[in-house]
């Protein structure tokens, strides 16, 4: 009966419009890839342009980030996140009309890029609060969308070769821009509680929003001292840039190039598909599992990631490989659900949407730097090697969160904080 009444709470009709915003959006998201490197290519572009119009839409988004998460906690996110649906919208329709056109040069495209990763950036701050204010049970909330994008993260690739091996590339960019104008419709349908701390216009201010510089780098310290002040935040930050660096970033590309010369494009399916499963399983259980201490379930996940680049590495047979990413897949997701469940119920709420920037930042800043260096250590010291080193780099991260006594004894709190 307690299980029946939690569902309840959780599948409001409010909550349920943002999983099916976050559902669609992740969809669109996940075919993108597939339909620019198939796009480019047959548009005659080389491998290094691929690779350029992919890594453009991140740097603007870790760049504005930081930036957009003291808008975010100024302004009403659900708002910010249709404007940056609606921009979103318009230009990948303007990406669907260059390719069906059969005329596409690498500058719009990248233009297009910086247009995107600026949208997402603006988008991305405001689903940490608005999963705290949606869902009596934060943990449950951020379980049910992790488990939601992980299944769409599964369909999208797959939905997109389709499409482009029966139609063209151009028809896949249509269907992603008509995946943000039904995010949109969503959250236009969709209805926040009243914010506990926003900013509200003083008497004598006129209607304009502050937007001096001076008022955003206040914003900006505001957001960097409510970092500063709780070690165990700070901490996971560090240690996740280590993680990131030596560890996450260089396992995919070493994954990939290891599995497709070794065992063919095949077999590298399906151990993406073993990750994509693990991931679905991760969030589910993260939707069961309530552990009093979070980090510390935690990092037992972090260090499950660990079995992928070892597996790998080792230079297993490919259905302990496909295990392998299953089980590093569960344990990474676990890992983010009990993250985002610690912010979101532990940091305040006026400054959340800024700390929640931060993170981000922090997060995929050093992803591609790790990337990008995986491919001169393999050559140096051999790809297998490199991913055990990941493999042991992981472990070292695991160990380190839980050897930090400010993250290993923080507390769950449930609810909304």
């Amino acid at each position: 009966m307690a299980v029946e009444e939690r569902d309840r709470r959780l599948w409001s009709r409010d909550f349920g419009l943002f999983f099916l915003s976050r559902a669609v959006a992740r969809l669109g998201d996940t075919m993108l890839p597939v339909a620019l490197a198939g796009g480019l290519l047959q548009q005659g572009h080389s491998t290094t342009s691929v690779g350029v119009a992919m890594a453009v839409p991140t740097v603007s988004w870790a760049v504005l980030v930081v930036f957009a998460g003291v808008i975010a906690d100024r302004v009403d996110p659900r708002r910010l996140m249709i404007g940056a649906d609606l921009v979103r919208l318009v230009s990948q329709s303007c990406a669907a009309g260059l390719f069906l056109s059969g005329r596409v040069a690498l500058w719009q495209i990248v233009v297009i890029g910086l247009v995107n990763g600026g949208a997402a950036a603006v988008f991305q701050p405001g689903v940490a609060g608005t999963v705290r204010q949606l869902s009596s049970d934060t943990q449950r909330g951020n379980g049910a969308i992790r488990t939601v994008e992980a299944v769409m993260s599964l369909a999208g690739p797959t939905a997109a070769g389709l499409l482009v091996a029966v139609a063209s590339a151009g028809s896949v960019f249509a269907v992603h821009a008509g995946t943000y104008a039904a995010s949109a419709l969503c959250l236009w349908a969709m209805r926040l509680p009243g914010r506990t701390a926003r900013p509200e216009k003083r008497a004598g201010e006129s209607g304009t929003a502050r937007s001096a510089t001076g008022s955003m780098r206040q914003g900006l310290a505001e957001g960097w001292r409510a970092v500063r002040v709780r070690p165990w935040l700070w901490g996971v930050l560090a240690l996740w840039s280590f993680f990131a660096l030596t560890a996450r970033g260089p396992t995919a590309p070493l994954v990939a190039t290891e599995m497709v010369q070794r065992h063919g494009v095949t077999d590298y399916g399906l151990v993406n598909s073993a990750l994509g499963c693990g991931t679905v399983a991760g969030g589910l259980l993260a939707m069961r599992l309530r552990p009093v201490f979070p980090l510390r379930a935690g990092a037992v996940g972090v260090g499950l990631f660990a079995v992928l680049p070892f597996v790998v590495g080792s230079g297993l047979p490919v259905p302990a490989i496909a295990a392998g990413a299953a089980v590093g897949g569960l344990g990474i997701a676990f890992w983010g659900v009990m993250w985002a469940t610690s912010i979101q119920t532990q940091v305040p709420h006026e400054v959340v949407n800024r700390v929640y920037a931060y993170d981000i930042a922090g997060s995929i800043a050093f992803l591609p730097v790790g990337e990008a260096l995986a491919g001169p250590a393999a050559e140096l010291f051999g790809r297998r090697s490199m991913l055990l080193a990941g493999a042991v780099c992981t472990v070292a991260v695991s160990a380190a969160l839980l050897a930090v006594p400010s993250i290993r004894r923080l507390r769950r709190i449930d609810g909304r904080g």
